[in-house]
C-alpha cells in the first residue's frame, strides 16, 4: 500500500510540476553557437527536474536569410545542451509535445509547448515564424526605447491574452495584450523571458489517450537592445 501511495503521490507531483515549469532556449551570452534549454520556471536551470521529458523536443535554427539547420543537443542531468549552427543573427524555435494530461475528473488535455529564442538583431519582419512553423508564438516588438511582446496564435494576434515577463532584473510580470495582441511597453535593458498560453477546444488522440483539448505555451528568451 505504501509503494502504491508513493507512486501516485510521485506522479500526481510530477504533472503538477509540469504546468508549473515551461521549456526555455537559453542562448549563451558569452557564445551564439550555444544555448541551454531548461524545464523551468525562470531562465535558470532547475536541479529538481530531469531531462527524460525533453528528450522529444525538436529544435531549428533559422537565420537572417530564412535557411534553416537542425539543432543537435545533447542530455544533460537537468538540462540540454545545445549547439546552434551558423552565425550571425537567427532565431531557435521548436516544439515539444509533453502529453496527454488530466487533474482528477477534470477533462483530458493535449500539453505542447513551443519555444523560441533571438540570437543577435534579427529584422523585424523575420522575427514571426508563421502559424505553419509554430501554433503559438511570442515575437518582441520594438517601441521606441522600450520593448513589447505580441502573442499571436494560428498567426493571429491574440487579445485579452495573459503574458508573464520575465525581467532582466529576474523580476516577473503578468501582462494582458490589447486587441493587437501587445502587452505594455517595458523600459528595461537585458535579457527577457516570457510565456503565454492558448487553448485550443478540439477533441484528439495521442499514444491511444484521447484528449479535449489543446493547451499550448509559447515561450520567448530574448536580449533588448539586440547584440
Amino acid at each position: 500500500m505504501f509503494r502504491t501511495t508513493g507512486a501516485a503521490v510521485f506522479f500526481a507531483a510530477a504533472a503538477l510540476t509540469a504546468h508549473a515549469h515551461f521549456v526555455f532556449v537559453v542562448p549563451d551570452p558569452k557564445d551564439p553557437t550555444m544555448a541551454v534549454v531548461v524545464f523551468s520556471d525562470d531562465l535558470d536551470t532547475d536541479e529538481n527536474v530531469g531531462t527524460e521529458k525533453l528528450a522529444t523536443l525538436k529544435l531549428t535554427s533559422r537565420d537572417g536569410a530564412g535557411a534553416e539547420a537542425p539543432v543537435a543537443h545533447t542530455a544533460n542531468k537537468h538540462d540540454l545542451s545545445a549547439k546552434v549552427p551558423g552565425t550571425g543573427p537567427r532565431v531557435v524555435f521548436g516544439t515539444l509535445t509533453y502529453g496527454v494530461m488530466q487533474k482528477g475528473d477534470a477533462k483530458p488535455y493535449l500539453l505542447a509547448y513551443h519555444p523560441k529564442a533571438v540570437i543577435g538583431t534579427v529584422a523585424a519582419d523575420k522575427l514571426v515564424l508563421g502559424e505553419k512553423v509554430l501554433p503559438v508564438e511570442l515575437v518582441p516588438v520594438a517601441a521606441g526605447a522600450d520593448v513589447k511582446f505580441k502573442f499571436l496564435s494560428a498567426g493571429k494576434p491574440v487579445a485579452g491574452a495573459e503574458v508573464t515577463v520575465i525581467k532582466p532584473d529576474g523580476g516577473k510580470d503578468k501582462a494582458k495584450t490589447d486587441k493587437d495582441g501587445l502587452t505594455q511597453a517595458y523600459p528595461a535593458k537585458g535579457r527577457y523571458g516570457a510565456w503565454a498560453k492558448d487553448s485550443v477546444a478540439k477533441p484528439g488522440e495521442l499514444g491511444g489517450k484521447k484528449f479535449d483539448e489543446a493547451r499550448h505555451y509559447a515561450t520567448l528568451v530574448t536580449e533588448f537592445p539586440s547584440k
